[in-house]
Protein backbone atom coordinates (compact mmCIF):
# COMPACT_ATOMS: atom_id res chain seq x y z
CA UNK A 1 0.00 0.00 0.00
CA UNK A 2 2.49 2.40 0.69
CA UNK A 3 4.48 1.89 -2.10
CA UNK A 4 1.75 2.20 -4.46
CA UNK A 5 1.28 5.55 -2.68
CA UNK A 6 4.29 6.82 -3.35
CA UNK A 7 4.08 5.64 -7.01
CA UNK A 8 1.05 7.57 -7.50
CA UNK A 9 2.33 10.54 -5.37
CA UNK A 10 5.54 10.65 -7.63
CA UNK A 11 3.42 10.32 -11.01
CA UNK A 12 1.15 13.40 -9.62
CA UNK A 13 4.77 15.11 -9.20
CA UNK A 14 6.05 14.23 -12.30
CA UNK A 15 2.79 15.31 -13.95
CA UNK A 16 2.75 19.10 -12.49
CA UNK A 17 6.35 19.31 -13.13
CA UNK A 18 5.73 18.50 -16.65
CA UNK A 19 2.86 20.39 -17.21
CA UNK A 20 3.34 23.26 -15.17
CA UNK A 21 3.46 26.30 -17.36
CA UNK A 22 0.33 25.14 -19.12
CA UNK A 23 -1.20 25.11 -15.58
CA UNK A 24 -0.05 28.72 -14.47
CA UNK A 25 -1.45 29.84 -18.09
CA UNK A 26 -4.50 28.36 -16.93
CA UNK A 27 -4.64 29.83 -13.37
CA UNK A 28 -3.87 33.21 -14.91
CA UNK A 29 -6.98 33.07 -17.42
CA UNK A 30 -9.04 32.40 -15.16
CA UNK A 31 -8.06 35.24 -12.71
CA UNK A 32 -7.91 37.62 -15.98
CA UNK A 33 -11.29 36.63 -16.72
CA UNK A 34 -12.81 36.65 -13.13
CA UNK A 35 -10.92 40.37 -12.89
CA UNK A 36 -12.40 41.70 -16.13
CA UNK A 37 -16.14 40.61 -15.55
CA UNK A 38 -15.63 42.33 -11.82
CA UNK A 39 -14.01 45.61 -12.75
CA UNK A 40 -16.50 46.21 -16.05
CA UNK A 41 -19.16 45.13 -14.32
CA UNK A 42 -20.35 42.93 -17.08
CA UNK A 43 -23.55 41.60 -17.35
CA UNK A 44 -24.01 37.71 -16.54
CA UNK A 45 -26.04 37.14 -19.60
CA UNK A 46 -23.23 38.54 -22.25
CA UNK A 47 -20.39 36.80 -20.17
CA UNK A 48 -20.73 35.13 -17.10
CA UNK A 49 -17.99 34.89 -14.43
CA UNK A 50 -16.00 31.90 -14.02
CA UNK A 51 -17.74 31.48 -9.95
CA UNK A 52 -20.71 31.79 -12.31
CA UNK A 53 -19.60 29.03 -14.88
CA UNK A 54 -18.40 26.38 -12.27
CA UNK A 55 -21.22 26.69 -9.71
CA UNK A 56 -23.45 25.50 -12.29
CA UNK A 57 -21.38 22.37 -12.77
CA UNK A 58 -19.91 22.05 -8.58
CA UNK A 59 -22.59 23.80 -6.34
CA UNK A 60 -25.06 20.98 -5.76
CA UNK A 61 -28.27 23.38 -5.42
CA UNK A 62 -27.46 24.93 -9.09
CA UNK A 63 -25.79 22.00 -10.74
CA UNK A 64 -29.14 19.82 -9.89
CA UNK A 65 -31.26 21.96 -12.14
CA UNK A 66 -29.45 21.40 -15.09
CA UNK A 67 -29.02 17.44 -14.98
CA UNK A 68 -25.76 17.07 -16.25
CA UNK A 69 -24.52 13.28 -15.75
CA UNK A 70 -27.70 12.70 -18.09
CA UNK A 71 -26.26 15.55 -20.75
CA UNK A 72 -22.65 14.47 -20.34
CA UNK A 73 -23.34 10.54 -20.53
CA UNK A 74 -25.06 11.01 -23.74
CA UNK A 75 -22.72 13.34 -25.75
CA UNK A 76 -19.92 11.07 -24.78
CA UNK A 77 -21.73 8.00 -25.96
CA UNK A 78 -22.61 9.66 -29.23
CA UNK A 79 -19.26 11.06 -29.58
CA UNK A 80 -17.42 7.07 -28.44
CA UNK A 81 -19.42 5.51 -30.99
CA UNK A 82 -19.21 7.98 -33.59
CA UNK A 83 -15.49 7.35 -33.41
CA UNK A 84 -15.48 4.35 -33.31
CA UNK A 85 -17.82 3.41 -36.11
CA UNK A 86 -15.59 6.23 -38.21
CA UNK A 87 -12.57 4.43 -37.22
CA UNK A 88 -13.35 1.09 -38.31
CA UNK A 89 -15.59 2.33 -41.42
CA UNK A 90 -12.85 4.45 -42.57
CA UNK A 91 -9.65 2.64 -42.30
CA UNK A 92 -11.83 -0.55 -44.36
CA UNK A 93 -13.28 1.80 -46.91
CA UNK A 94 -9.68 2.89 -47.38
CA UNK A 95 -8.18 -0.60 -47.79
CA UNK A 96 -11.24 -1.29 -50.46
CA UNK A 97 -9.93 1.49 -52.76
CA UNK A 98 -6.61 0.43 -52.44
CA UNK A 99 -7.29 -3.07 -53.01
CA UNK A 100 -8.94 -2.64 -55.81
CA UNK A 101 -8.40 0.26 -58.93
CA UNK A 102 -12.70 -0.78 -59.70
CA UNK A 103 -13.45 -0.02 -56.30
CA UNK A 104 -11.10 3.36 -56.12
CA UNK A 105 -13.36 4.51 -59.23
CA UNK A 106 -16.73 3.51 -57.80
CA UNK A 107 -16.17 4.98 -54.16
CA UNK A 108 -14.57 7.81 -55.14
CA UNK A 109 -17.28 9.54 -56.40
CA UNK A 110 -19.42 8.92 -53.77
CA UNK A 111 -16.97 10.00 -51.19
CA UNK A 112 -16.67 13.04 -52.87
CA UNK A 113 -20.13 14.14 -53.17
CA UNK A 114 -21.10 13.53 -49.57
CA UNK A 115 -18.19 15.28 -48.64
CA UNK A 116 -19.24 18.37 -50.61
CA UNK A 117 -22.65 18.26 -48.95
CA UNK A 118 -23.45 19.91 -45.73
CA UNK A 119 -24.12 18.06 -43.27
CA UNK A 120 -26.10 19.77 -41.12
CA UNK A 121 -28.45 19.18 -44.04
CA UNK A 122 -29.41 15.61 -43.84
CA UNK A 123 -30.31 16.41 -39.78
CA UNK A 124 -34.14 17.10 -40.89
CA UNK A 125 -34.15 13.68 -43.04
CA UNK A 126 -32.51 11.65 -40.47
CA UNK A 127 -34.92 12.84 -37.98
CA UNK A 128 -37.77 11.67 -39.84
CA UNK A 129 -35.74 8.42 -40.33
CA UNK A 130 -34.45 7.40 -36.80
CA UNK A 131 -36.69 10.19 -34.78
CA UNK A 132 -35.18 12.12 -31.63
CA UNK A 133 -31.91 9.96 -29.97
CA UNK A 134 -28.92 8.74 -30.25
CA UNK A 135 -28.89 7.68 -33.86
CA UNK A 136 -29.32 10.45 -35.96
CA UNK A 137 -26.66 11.96 -33.55
CA UNK A 138 -23.92 9.74 -34.03
CA UNK A 139 -24.74 9.42 -37.98
CA UNK A 140 -24.23 13.09 -38.57
CA UNK A 141 -21.20 12.99 -36.54
CA UNK A 142 -19.91 9.92 -38.77
CA UNK A 143 -20.78 11.85 -42.02
CA UNK A 144 -18.49 15.11 -40.29
CA UNK A 145 -15.79 12.46 -39.45
CA UNK A 146 -15.39 10.12 -41.80
CA UNK A 147 -13.65 11.60 -44.89
CA UNK A 148 -10.61 12.73 -42.84
CA UNK A 149 -9.72 8.86 -41.99
CA UNK A 150 -9.94 7.23 -45.42
CA UNK A 151 -8.58 10.34 -46.86
CA UNK A 152 -5.60 9.78 -44.41
CA UNK A 153 -5.39 6.36 -44.63
CA UNK A 154 -5.78 5.77 -48.55
CA UNK A 155 -2.89 8.25 -48.98
CA UNK A 156 -0.66 6.05 -46.35
CA UNK A 157 -1.41 2.83 -47.95
CA UNK A 158 -0.15 4.15 -51.33
CA UNK A 159 3.03 5.60 -49.68
CA UNK A 160 4.87 3.10 -50.03
CA UNK A 161 8.36 3.17 -52.40
CA UNK A 162 8.08 2.01 -55.75
CA UNK A 163 11.96 -0.05 -54.95
CA UNK A 164 10.33 -1.74 -51.94
CA UNK A 165 7.58 -3.04 -53.96
CA UNK A 166 9.29 -4.02 -56.89
CA UNK A 167 11.48 -6.04 -54.26
CA UNK A 168 8.61 -8.13 -53.08
CA UNK A 169 7.14 -8.11 -56.13
CA UNK A 170 10.36 -10.12 -57.32
CA UNK A 171 10.37 -12.58 -54.31
CA UNK A 172 6.64 -13.64 -55.04
CA UNK A 173 5.31 -12.08 -52.49
CA UNK A 174 1.14 -12.33 -52.43
CA UNK A 175 -0.99 -8.68 -52.57
CA UNK A 176 -2.63 -9.88 -49.12
CA UNK A 177 1.90 -10.53 -47.70
CA UNK A 178 2.06 -6.66 -49.13
CA UNK A 179 -0.71 -5.28 -46.81
CA UNK A 180 0.13 -6.95 -44.00
CA UNK A 181 3.81 -6.48 -44.36
CA UNK A 182 4.31 -3.30 -45.96
CA UNK A 183 1.52 -0.94 -46.84
CA UNK A 184 -0.46 -1.12 -43.27
CA UNK A 185 2.51 -0.99 -41.10
CA UNK A 186 3.55 2.12 -43.76
CA UNK A 187 -0.14 3.83 -42.70
CA UNK A 188 0.13 3.89 -39.62
CA UNK A 189 0.90 7.49 -38.92
CA UNK A 190 -1.02 8.11 -41.52
CA UNK A 191 -3.99 6.56 -40.11
CA UNK A 192 -3.62 8.05 -36.88
CA UNK A 193 -3.16 11.05 -38.00
CA UNK A 194 -6.48 10.71 -39.31
CA UNK A 195 -8.01 9.62 -35.76
CA UNK A 196 -6.81 12.63 -34.51
CA UNK A 197 -8.67 14.84 -36.89
CA UNK A 198 -11.49 12.58 -36.75
CA UNK A 199 -11.89 13.17 -32.84
CA UNK A 200 -12.51 16.82 -32.43
CA UNK A 201 -14.79 16.05 -35.75
CA UNK A 202 -16.85 13.55 -33.99
CA UNK A 203 -17.41 15.66 -30.67
CA UNK A 204 -18.40 18.60 -32.98
CA UNK A 205 -20.93 15.83 -35.00
CA UNK A 206 -22.27 15.00 -32.07
CA UNK A 207 -23.47 18.90 -30.64
CA UNK A 208 -24.64 19.64 -34.09
CA UNK A 209 -26.71 16.74 -33.87
CA UNK A 210 -27.56 17.10 -30.23
CA UNK A 211 -28.98 20.74 -31.57
CA UNK A 212 -31.15 19.44 -33.99
CA UNK A 213 -32.32 16.02 -33.40
CA UNK A 214 -32.25 15.22 -29.50
CA UNK A 215 -34.13 15.93 -26.26
CA UNK A 216 -31.04 15.57 -24.34
CA UNK A 217 -26.76 15.73 -24.85
CA UNK A 218 -24.80 18.98 -24.36
CA UNK A 219 -26.12 20.27 -27.67
CA UNK A 220 -29.40 20.13 -26.49
CA UNK A 221 -28.45 21.95 -23.16
CA UNK A 222 -26.89 24.67 -24.90
CA UNK A 223 -29.83 25.30 -27.38
CA UNK A 224 -31.89 24.93 -24.01
CA UNK A 225 -30.29 27.38 -22.37
CA UNK A 226 -29.69 30.04 -25.21
CA UNK A 227 -33.52 30.28 -25.47
CA UNK A 228 -33.72 31.21 -21.47
CA UNK A 229 -30.29 33.73 -22.16
CA UNK A 230 -29.00 31.31 -19.02
CA UNK A 231 -24.69 31.82 -19.85
CA UNK A 232 -22.93 30.02 -17.07
CA UNK A 233 -24.42 26.76 -18.73
CA UNK A 234 -23.67 27.55 -22.38
CA UNK A 235 -19.98 28.45 -21.26
CA UNK A 236 -20.27 25.33 -18.38
CA UNK A 237 -20.79 23.28 -21.42
CA UNK A 238 -18.40 24.72 -23.96
CA UNK A 239 -15.80 23.47 -21.23
CA UNK A 240 -17.18 20.02 -21.00
CA UNK A 241 -17.11 19.61 -24.81
CA UNK A 242 -13.41 21.16 -24.71
CA UNK A 243 -12.32 18.76 -22.15
CA UNK A 244 -14.13 15.51 -24.30
CA UNK A 245 -12.41 16.60 -26.73
CA UNK A 246 -9.16 17.19 -25.74
CA UNK A 247 -9.16 13.69 -23.59
CA UNK A 248 -10.30 11.87 -26.72
CA UNK A 249 -7.32 13.42 -28.35
CA UNK A 250 -5.10 12.69 -26.19
CA UNK A 251 -5.89 9.27 -25.83
CA UNK A 252 -5.50 8.51 -29.48
CA UNK A 253 -2.23 10.29 -29.16
CA UNK A 254 -1.15 7.75 -25.98
CA UNK A 255 -2.46 5.06 -28.36
CA UNK A 256 -0.43 5.86 -31.34
CA UNK A 257 2.90 5.63 -29.06
CA UNK A 258 1.94 2.09 -28.58
CA UNK A 259 1.56 1.13 -31.55
CA UNK A 260 4.27 3.03 -33.09
CA UNK A 261 7.24 3.05 -30.41
CA UNK A 262 9.88 3.57 -33.28
CA UNK A 263 8.42 6.54 -34.00
CA UNK A 264 8.40 7.66 -30.09
CA UNK A 265 12.31 6.62 -30.44
CA UNK A 266 12.72 8.29 -33.14
CA UNK A 267 11.52 11.84 -31.83
CA UNK A 268 13.66 11.24 -28.41
CA UNK A 269 16.88 10.68 -30.76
Amino acid sequence: MRASAVSITKSIIRFFVKHYTKLISLAAFLVLWQLVITVFGIKEFIIPSPLATFSTLFVPDIAQRYNWLLHIRTTISEVLISFVVTAATGVFVALLMTWSRALRRVITPVLTLLNSLPKIAFAPLFLIWFGYGVVPNVIIAVLIAFFPVVINTATGLNAVEEDLLDLVHYLHASKLQVFLKIRIPNSLPYIFSGFKISTTLCVVGAIVGEFVASARGLGYLLKDAQAMIDSPPMFASLILVSVFGLSLFGAISILERVAMPWQVRDEVS
